[in-house]
């Protein structure tokens, strides 16, 4: 099986420093990532989204130019998604203007491997928080059901329902790090797939692995937090290699390397116990002990 490289970077954050953002060196460590990317020469560079923090219309429209322009110099194909600081005041055909490609969501084969670039809507309704159109879970479902290749699927904001425990951002607004309530129904499709499948995300601003029903949701780490690495910002971006592994390797400040058999993501796990209250044996064993 041949290898797909893919070199991948997300919540670049450009703007002013924000909490723990550190905005003012995101194009700075932009050019270090475009510089991996001359030297590494993947099949192809994403971006997970939230280019940048937003201010207002008319900044925002500049501040995603600033960051276009260097994604315009890496001569590869690129895939880019909007996140939530990329829709507070800007649509996504005005992102689609500046980064000079459609922004609906669409999948390519490359390799042995078909990447589904899931632009799920990234937009923050207040209140509400994310809400996950039908529309978009139909799609996801629809390429699930259909796929006859190993899946890599990105989106901006993460399915897998992991804990939020530690995070800066996060651990008291859990809500705000996933669709909540649709996640579980994201999983649920996901776990009816008969080929291997990986999926990728950003938002929530730190390096994750999370196994669910056998299949791998890995987080990557902002480009410019420093929570994790204060005072410095962790200056994180990955190259994913597919083929009969699932190799993941982040680089920066806040580092990690993951690798996985890709087949073992296809095999379905032991189906789950009932309530223990339910289960005939344990109930029986239980009323033993009772009489004794």
């Amino acid at each position: 099986m041949a290898t797909t490289r893919l070199c991948i970077v997300t919540d670049i954050h450009h703007g002013k420093d924000n909490f723990t953002k550190k905005g003012s060196s995101a194009l700075s460590l932009l050019e270090e990532f475009s510089r991996f990317v001359e030297a590494t020469r993947p099949d192809a560079v994403i971006d997970m989204g939230d280019r940048i923090s937003d201010c207002d219309k008319q900044t925002d429209k500049q501040l995603e130019q600033d960051v276009a322009a260097i994604f315009s110099r890496m001569n590869v194909p690129r895939f880019h998604i909007c996140g939530n600081h990329d829709r507070d005041y800007l649509s996504v055909d005005e992102n689609a203007a500046i980064l000079g490609q459609d922004l609906s969501s669409t999948t390519v084969d490359m390799g042995d491997w078909t990447l589904v670039i899931w632009r799920a809507d990234a937009k923050i309704h207040r209140p509400g928080g994310f809400i996950l159109p039908e529309a978009d879970l139909l799609w996801l479902a629809g390429v699930v059901r259909n796929a006859t290749r190993p899946l890599a699927i990105f989106s901006h904001v993460p399915v897998s329902g992991h804990s939020q425990a530690g995070n800066y951002y996060f651990q008291r607004n859990p809500d705000a790090s996933t669709y909540p309530g649709a996640a579980e129904r994201v999983r649920a499709i996901l776990a009816g797939a008969r080929v291997p499948v990986a999926c990728f995300a950003g938002h929530v601003h730190w390096n994750t692995l999370t196994m669910v029903n056998g299949q791998p949701h890995f987080t990557l780490q902002s480009l410019t937090e420093t929570f994790t690495t204060h005072p410095e910002p962790a200056g994180s971006y990955a190259l994913l290699e597919l083929s009969e592994r699932i190799d993941w390797t982040v680089f920066g400040k806040d580092s990690m390397r993951v690798s996985l058999d890709a087949e073992e993501t296809a095999r379905r796990w032991i189906e789950p116990l009932p309530p223990f209250h339910e289960h005939p044996e344990i109930r029986l064993r239980h009323l033993q002990q009772a009489a004794e």
